[in-house]
């Protein structure tokens, strides 16, 4: 009876809410960087590409859930389906399931250890060797604004008791405007990340644009220049006064190893891991073993991949820094029937069997993009 019968994948476009991206007035016109994190022409467009939902049903019944990242390949999807249907989910390995890429595999990971924790009655955290917190402080999130705009979404997200508020940026936006009209709105309530996703290009870059920034409200930065400059790193780490974090995405590595050679050059100061679910554990291992703390990230998701990201969270031991948990603050949906539950910045993680959560049907069906794969026995 624990026999997987069947896995649909159907594909889904959840568009994001207005407002919630860049300013009206700041355009994003890098096609590279858009292209480079598959968002379309724009990065502001990452929310209409699609995603798709994976439902993987055992010959008892029971259904497990999973989400793919945004643009996965339904080729691979249509592939790693097959890989599946007939197997026993409780004699699979579940650190090594039988997917390679992974932009694909968090979503059968999903899957299949929502499954489990149903079939053994407990959550998907104790699967991954239990749960160190039971709530996940998560920061607010938002594009290139304009400094009044930027001061204000910050504000928005204090009011809501977040204690970080993160902006992605490139080297055009005026930074130490935004940290000045921030300070002047909201005092020291809460502390500002920015994320540039490598678009500050070097060393000199970063320390010019950051001339001026009110340091005090900083909780650091996120991937200032490009990843392959560790001495970089270590240098911006030694000179600016604030952390470094590096952000290291399974979906875009591909390859766990990434992390090795900033552990050696203790580069960073704290990490931002996101993508499959054992490996971000062992990811947190590492960095714990090293002394550093770690936050879950996301390529701002739909529920059921931040519900996964809760569970990671709450079952690595340093995650202590706010995660990158907040697509309802930018996503029209979240395709679930009862959305995560936030209290004063913080979301509770589900405490039912599986991932503790349940799919919306009627959500599903209206997101929909026509396009449905199918494995059966």
């Amino acid at each position: 009876m624990t026999t997987i019968a069947s896995v649909r994948a159907t594909e889904v476009i959840v568009p994001a809410k207005a407002g919630s991206l860049n300013s009206e007035t700041v355009l994003d016109k890098d096609t590279a960087f858009a292209q480079k994190f598959l968002t379309g022409e724009s990065w502001t467009e990452f929310a209409n590409q699609p995603k798709w939902i994976i439902e993987m049903t055992l010959a008892n019944g029971l259904t497990g859930v999973g989400e793919t990242y945004r643009s996965a390949s339904g080729e691979l999807i249509r592939e790693a389906l097959g890989e599946f249907v007939g197997k026993d989910v409780l004699k699979l390995n579940w650190r090594r399931l039988p997917v390679t890429d992974q932009r694909i595999y968090e979503a059968f990971e999903s899957c299949v250890l929502d499954l489990v924790g149903k079939l053994l009655h407990v959550p998907v955290c104790q699967l991954l060797g239990g749960s160190y917190r039971n709530t996940v402080d998560c920061m607010g999130w938002t594009g290139r604004r304009t400094p009044e705009d930027a001061a204000q979404k910050a504000f928005e997200a204090m009011q809501k008791g977040h204690k970080v508020f993160k902006f992605k940026c490139s080297d055009e936006d005026p930074v130490r405007l935004w940290t000045e009209e921030i300070k002047k709105q909201c005092g020291d309530g809460i502390k500002v990340l920015l994320d540039p996703n490598q678009r500050w290009n070097d060393v000199e870059t970063t320390m010019k644009l950051m001339e001026g920034v009110e340091m005090d409200v900083m909780l650091g930065l996120e991937d200032p220049i490009l990843h392959a400059d560790a001495e970089g790193f270590k240098y911006l780490k030694k000179h600016l006064g604030i952390p470094l974090y590096r952000h290291i995405s399974l979906p875009y590595t591909q390859d766990i190893r990434d992390m090795i050679t900033f552990v050696r050059a203790d580069a960073a100061d704290g990490y931002n891991f996101n993508g499959s679910a054992y490996n971000c554990v062992l990811l947190a291992e590492i960095a714990h073993l090293e002394g550093k703390p770690c936050w879950r990230g996301s390529e701002v998701d739909l529920g059921i991949s931040e519900t996964m990201g809760l569970h990671i969270a709450a079952a690595s031991i340093n995650c202590t820094i706010p995660s990158d948990i907040f697509g309802e603050l930018v996503r029209v949906d979240d395709l679930l029937a009862d959305p995560i539950e936030f209290e004063n910045g913080a979301a509770k993680v589900p405490q039912g069997h599986g991932l503790g959560i349940t799919l919306d049907r009627q959500a599903l069906e209206k997101y929909q993009t026509g396009k449905i794969l199918t494995a059966h026995s």
